[in-house]
């Protein structure tokens, strides 16, 4: 029963770890937008740069990516090889005309 209790409070921990930082993120987000920055273009960046963590935190880890590696290269794999496919044939429709008849 102690292998179950210690179970849940990692899992308890990791999960409140997760919530910081993305709250975290959030609060620089916020801030990075109102910065008094010389240049506008820097909030920008700044807010896109916490954005892009924020977004690999939330799909790395409360989606379930980064466990589930297999199901997820397969899943990219069938996409690839269909999008490719759909290019090809985009392609090959491209050279099926109809011939116009002049007289």
């Amino acid at each position: 029963m102690s292998e179950s209790t210690e179970d849940f409070k990692n899992h308890t921990r990791r999960t409140l770890f997760i919530f910081a930082s993305v709250l975290c993120g959030t609060f620089l987000m916020v801030g990075a937008s109102f910065a008094p920055l010389r240049n506008p273009h820097m909030n920008l960046v700044l807010v896109l740069v916490a954005a892009c963590c924020n977004a690999f935190i939330v799909a790395g880890f409360l989606m379930h990516l980064f466990s589930e590696r297999k199901m997820i290269y397969t899943m990219l794999g069938f996409t690839a090889f269909f999008t490719v496919m759909l290019f090809a044939l985009t392609w090959i429709a491209e050279h099926d005309v109809p011939q116009v008849l002049v007289r």
